[in-house]
């Protein structure tokens, strides 16, 4: 449920795409992508070993992987308890960067934004200012100062 909140929360923000959009939510979609499969693969699969107990053996029957260049899958190891768990710290620290890794891409987006507008602000009123300027010169003028340049 939470990930697919996440997931409809980007796929809204990129449906009209600006150019922060594409570059920032793009890129933060993609470390979001790496963190689900991080929490899918390694995370789940070993709440459920360490919720069954039963460390050293496969979790599933047909959870083989195809074994490469005729070598079987089958010979590998399964994990123990310390590995197991080893194994699960790691992804939830690897986790833990990811998902910080995307608030610092939001928070990076906002303030990009937040500069851009600021910037234009500024622009429209130094427009406006300068304009007001010449407008300004033209109508305090005296009559008398323009005879004078004749």
């Amino acid at each position: 449920m939470v990930i697919g909140t996440g997931l409809l929360g980007f796929l809204i923000k990129l449906y009209r795409p600006s150019e922060s959009n594409k570059l920032f939510d793009g890129a933060s979609l993609m470390l979001y992508m790496c963190g689900v499969i991080v929490y899918i693969v390694n995370i789940v699969k070993g709440m459920r070993v360490i919720d069954s107990g039963m460390y050293d053996t496969e979790l599933v029957e047909g959870e083989l992987a195809v074994g490469v260049d005729g070598v079987e899958a089958a010979a590998e190891q399964p994990l123990g308890r310390d590995d197991s768990l080893r194994v699960m710290a790691a992804s939830n620290t690897i986790l833990a960067l990811v998902l910080v890794g995307v608030l610092v891409l939001q928070a990076g987006q906002w303030y990009a934004e937040r500069k851009d507008q600021q910037e234009m602000e500024k622009a429209r009123l130094g427009a406006a200012a300068s304009g007001e300027s010449k407008e300004g010169g033209n109508k305090h003028r005296s009559p008398t100062a323009s005879k004078k340049k004749n």
